[in-house]
């Protein structure tokens, strides 16, 4: 059962009161367990939000985890077993939503418990639309979107630009990399099987819609490598064994600018989403207080637009914009020049479906 407004504002007090005294009295923890996607993404964090803050504490200890691909399930069991050892959870917005429906994640009071914008702004109002669940506290904005290797394009063709260059096989030969799950493969193949994009999910939640989503895949299946880790497409595209992938556009970033990799980016329908932090519920007072007091300095203006100095992910807070540095803008995805053709992601549909499709995609990738 959700907590009333009323029970969430004096939970908001306890905790904030507690983290601003518990340090002096001992009571907060000194170790925190936290879990995100490894890579550039993790980096950017650690850099970010954790250094500093452990410079500011020097007796807490921070230890790594790289199974957000797994949150879900895996705090379902850690529930099941009474034993949460995670204290802090990055997840995209869809299971932020799901583990906050189960009673899975706390739900939190953003005004109470996270810093105000630098500009005096409530941290709501900050954040705005993107806080998509009462247990969410959205960190960036990225988007899913596909790079190429710009010397395997053939001679006389122009580099991919559209979406449903994926597709044409014909004009563009060679492998692909794909997520091994169905959520953005299967609205891209929608688009590129002729739905007008308002239409997709609402074609989607059918069976026969699925069904048409897959057939679209269907065409490139024998030219797919399907990825697991954010990761794996840049390296998929250095070592040449694919021509065109799709992946994080942070890691994209970092193969193009800092490694100086033959890759280009195609920003057709690119599809947002939201990365954010969710506190496991039923942790111990202890563990609590210090999640909330390092969240509290985590999320604070000034830090989300410290984050963009290392990967070229948006802040989530308005107030944070103004602060990212020039020459990272033109590599966010909220660029108007690279906004042009955006993809929404719907957080609700997939809260809803994700378990059916999943399972759905699953048995049609072991055909």
């Amino acid at each position: 059962m959700k907590l009333t407004k009323t029970l969430l504002a004096t939970t908001a007090l306890t905790v904030a009161a507690g983290a601003a005294v518990a340090e002096s009295h001992g009571n907060m923890a000194n170790s925190m367990t936290l879990v995100s996607w490894g890579g550039a993404y993790q980096s950017s964090q650690d850099n970010a939000y954790v250094k500093p803050y452990v410079e500011m504490h020097p007796d807490v200890s921070v230890s790594w985890d790289e199974s957000s691909a797994e949150a879900v399930a895996k705090l379902r069991a850690m529930n099941e077993a009474g034993n949460i050892t995670w204290d802090l959870v990055d997840v995209v917005a869809s299971d932020a939503i799901r583990l906050c429906d189960e009673g899975l994640a706390m739900e939190i009071d953003h005004d109470e418990m996270l810093a105000p914008g630098d500009d005096g702004s409530d941290a709501s109002d900050d954040f705005g639309d993107l806080i998509v669940s009462d247990c969410y506290i959205p960190q960036i904005v990225y988007s899913t979107t596909f790079g190429y290797r710009t010397d395997m394009v053939p001679e006389g063709v122009d580099a991919p630009s559209d979406i449903c260059s994926v597709f044409d096989l014909e004009t563009y030969p060679g492998k692909r990399a794909l997520e091994k799950r169905p959520i953005n493969n299967m609205e891209w193949a929608l688009l590129c099987d002729g739905v007008e994009k308002a239409d997709v999910y609402d074609v989607l939640e059918t069976e026969e819609g699925q069904d048409r989503a897959l057939a679209k895949l269907d065409t490139i299946k024998d030219q797919v490598v399907w990825w697991n880790a954010g990761a794996d497409t840049p390296q998929l595209l250095a070592d040449g064994e694919v021509f065109m992938g799709s992946t994080y556009n942070g890691r994209l970033y970092s193969a193009i600018v800092e490694q100086d990799q033959p890759i280009g980016m195609m920003w057709d329908a690119q599809v947002f989403d939201l990365d954010g932090w969710i506190i496991p519920a039923g942790l111990p007072e202890d563990r609590l207080a210090r999640v909330m007091d390092f969240v509290r300095f985590a999320t604070d203006t000034q830090r989300l637009a410290d984050q963009a100095k290392y990967i070229s992910y948006g802040p989530a807070r308005a107030s944070s914009a103004p602060k990212v540095p020039e020459d990272m803008k033109m590599h966010m995805p909220t660029d108007p020049a690279n906004a042009e053709n955006t993809f929404l992601y719907n957080y609700e549909f997939w809260a809803d479906y994700r378990d059916d499709i999943d399972a759905k995609f699953q048995a049609w990738l072991a055909q």
